[in-house]
């Protein structure tokens, strides 16, 4: 007979710097598939400023990326007790949001980015958000398959949607671009398209433009 218990459990993020709550903008970056918090966030250094605090939580699952030993990666789920690695990535994630919050006097503007394995965990992650977010940015990935597309809508109305991939992309196919287009027709929002010349990664001139001051 199988049976569940909750227990406390402790999990990691980094930050780009120590936080000071005065920032006018948090970014939220979901890594991807196999990735550690401490090199996801050192791809994302040419973003980092003062009034930018970058957070990048680390998933809780992990293993060695090839055999029994060397390197290990960690990841969102897999297909084994699916449901129950969201439930727990919600607690999670929500919990970083709350303590990184807590203590704010203006709000910032809040942005998710999930990258790969990260955009489908991020577009979930927004979904039950009870705070509204001013942009998503989904990168060599894409919306969840199963979002829940009433309050994923209710999330984003508001706030800018992108898409960003490689031309070069070798993890995206034909039938997951066709998959994602019919979700978008379904989303109240315009989601905007940034292809790059590049392929499973993240390019920096792409994400300086993403992240460039608006005119």
């Amino acid at each position: 007979m199988k049976s569940t218990v909750k227990y406390e459990h402790t999990a990691f993020y980094r930050t780009s710097h120590v936080v000071k709550r005065t920032e006018k903008e948090i970014v939220f970056a979901l890594h991807g598939y196999g990735q550690l918090s401490e090199f996801f966030m050192a791809k994302l250094q040419p973003l980092f400023q003062d009034d930018r605090l970058i957070v990048v939580p680390e998933a809780t699952n992990y293993s060695y990326l090839k055999g029994y030993t060397g390197r290990i990666g960690a990841n969102w789920m897999t297909s084994y007790e699916r449901e129950v690695a969201i439930a727990n990535n919600h607690r999670f994630l929500n919990e970083v949001f709350d303590t990184l919050m807590f203590k704010f006097k203006e709000r910032p503007k809040i942005t998710v980015m999930g990258f790969s394995q990260g955009a489908a965990t991020a577009s979930r992650w927004v979904s039950q958000l009870q705070v509204p977010i001013d942009r998503l940015i989904l990168w060599s990935g894409g919306f969840a398959h199963d979002l829940a597309l009433e309050p994923f809508g209710t999330q984003v109305q508001d706030a800018e949607v992108v898409l960003v991939w490689g031309d070069k992309d070798e993890m995206l196919t034909p039938e997951a671009f066709q998959k994602q287009d019919e979700l978008i027709k379904q989303i109240p929002v315009k989601v905007k398209k940034i292809q790059f010349d590049g392929g499973h990664e993240l390019d920096k001139s792409t994400l300086e433009q993403l992240f460039a001051p608006q005119s």
